[in-house]
């Protein structure tokens, strides 16, 4: 199987591996900003400096679902669609209600 197939039905997907080099990467930047949050509590840091990288914290998350998202969206949406497989679109907009929220 290439790396542009996607089993979502089996609720798998292979990645390239440059998609998942990319994506661990960015999941070891958030697990360091999680550490330095988990620090800068243990050093009894100001209300609003905590808060400021909880919201670098949350930026970086959310980056990290868009693209994970857009991700889905070339690939496994695209190849459903392709497929006759409109069950893709109600699963999408779930999706997406659920980030938005």
């Amino acid at each position: 199987m290439n790396s542009q197939t996607c089993e979502c039905h089996s609720r798998r997907k292979h990645r390239s591996e440059e998609e998942f080099k990319s994506l661990q990467n960015r999941l070891s930047r958030i697990e360091g900003q999680v550490r330095g949050l988990r620090r800068m509590l243990e050093d009894s840091a100001y209300c609003p400096d905590i808060l400021v990288e909880c919201a670098a914290v949350n930026a970086a998350i959310h980056a990290f679902e868009r693209e994970i998202l857009s991700e889905h969206i070339r690939t496994c949406v695209v190849q459903d669609l392709r497929q006759g497989r409109e069950d893709t679109i109600p699963e999408l907009a779930r999706t997406l209600q659920r980030l938005m929220k």
